[in-house]
C-alpha cells in the first residue's frame, strides 16, 4: 500500500525546453527531506505529453536512482495507445520502479470492455503493482466501479488515483473490489475528504512546492489528530486554487521558480502564466507562508 503524501512530480526544464537533470536531481532530494513519501515522475504534471520516448524513460530512471530506495518510485506509464503503454511499463519495470501509474486510454474513447482490455493487457505484461488512473476530466473516459472491481480480480493490480472529484467513489469502490485496494486521491483539494471516505494518501501537484505542508497532512490524519489536518487543508487551499488557475503545470512551475527550485519553462503547447495568474500564485504562495 502506498500512503502519504505522494509527488506528481514536475520535470526541471532549461530555457530552450531541454531538461534539467542537475535541478531535477536536487529537487528529488529535497523532496524526500520534506517528508514526501513516494515520487510520480511522467505524469501530467511532469509534461509527459510533450516528453520523447527517451526523455520519458530517462527520466524515470533518473528519479529511480536520485530517490536511491528512500521512497518508492510510481512511474507514469500511460498512453492511449494500448502498446505503447506495456513498452512503457515494461521499461519502468526494467529501471527498478516500485510501481507504475497507468492513464485511462484519452482521445480514442474506448468502450469499458476496452478499458477493461487496455489494462489487463498493461497488468499482464509485468509483474510490479499497476495503479489505475482515473482524470476523466482529461481522458474523457471514466473507469466505472464495476470495472474497477472486475479490473481488481488481477493481483497485480492494486489500487487507483481517483481524479474525479466525487467523493462518494472511494466508498463505492471499497464495498464493490473484494480485495484491500489502495485508493489515493489525485485532487489536493479533496485530499482530507477523501480520507476521511476511507482513502490512503494523496498523489499531489502542490506538494511539489509546499513538500512538509502536504506531508503533516497526512500524518496528522494518520495520527489521528483530525482538527490539526484540517487546519493545515484550510490553510493550503489558497495554494490548492491557485495552482489550477491555467493549465497544470504551468503554475506550479511558475510557484516552484519563484522559490528558487527551477526554472519556470514549460513546452508548448503550454503558454507561460499570465501576469494577473503570476501576481495570483505569489500571493497564495505568501498566505500560506512559503516566502517568509
Amino acid at each position: 500500500m502506498f500512503k502519504g503524501s505522494m509527488t506528481a512530480l514536475i520535470t526541471p526544464m532549461n530555457t530552450d525546453g531541454s531538461l534539467d537533470l542537475p535541478s531535477m536531481g536536487r529537487f528529488i532530494d529535497w523532496q524526500i527531506q520534506q517528508g514526501t513519501s513516494a515520487l510520480i515522475p511522467v505524469g501530467t504534471t511532469g509534461e509527459s505529453p510533450t516528453l520523447t520516448h527517451d526523455e520519458h524513460a530517462k527520466v524515470v530512471e533518473f528519479t529511480i536512482k536520485s530517490a536511491g530506495g528512500r521512497v518508492p518510485v510510481i512511474a507514469g506509464a500511460g498512453s492511449n495507445s494500448t502498446a505503447e503503454a506495456v513498452g512503457m511499463a515494461q521499461q519502468a519495470q526494467k529501471a527498478g520502479a516500485s510501481a507504475v501509474l497507468v492513464v485511462t486510454p484519452y482521445y480514442n474513447k474506448p468502450t469499458q470492455e476496452g478499458v477493461y482490455r487496455h489494462f489487463m493487457a498493461v497488468a499482464d505484461a509485468i509483474s510490479i503493482p499497476v495503479i489505475l488512473y482515473n482524470i476523466p476530466g482529461r481522458s474523457i473516459i471514466d473507469i466505472s466501479v464495476e470495472t474497477m472491481a472486475r479490473l481488481a480480480l488481477h493481483p497485480n493490480i492494486i489500487g487507483v488515483k481517483d481524479s474525479t472529484g466525487d467523493l462518494l467513489r472511494p466508498l463505492l469502490v471499497r464495498r464493490a473490489v473484494k480485495k484491500q485496494f489502495n485508493q489515493i486521491s489525485g485532487e489536493d483539494g479533496t485530499a482530507v475528504s477523501f480520507l476521511a471516505a476511507g482513502g490512503d494518501g494523496c498523489i499531489s501537484v502542490t506538494a511539489n512546492v509546499a513538500p512538509a505542508l502536504c506531508a503533516q497532512v497526512q500524518q496528522s490524519w494518520n495520527d489521528g489528530n483530525v482538527m490539526d489536518a484540517m487546519e493545515l487543508q484550510d490553510r493550503l487551499l489558497p495554494l490548492h486554487d491557485s495552482l489550477f488557475c491555467e493549465s497544470n503545470p504551468v503554475p506550479v512551475k511558475f510557484a516552484a521558480s519563484v522559490l528558487g527550485l527551477m526554472g519556470e519553462t514549460c513546452r508548448l503547447p503550454l503558454a507561460p502564466l499570465a501576469d494577473a495568474s503570476r501576481a495570483r500564485v505569489k500571493a497564495a504562495l505568501d498566505a500560506v507562508g512559503l516566502l517568509d
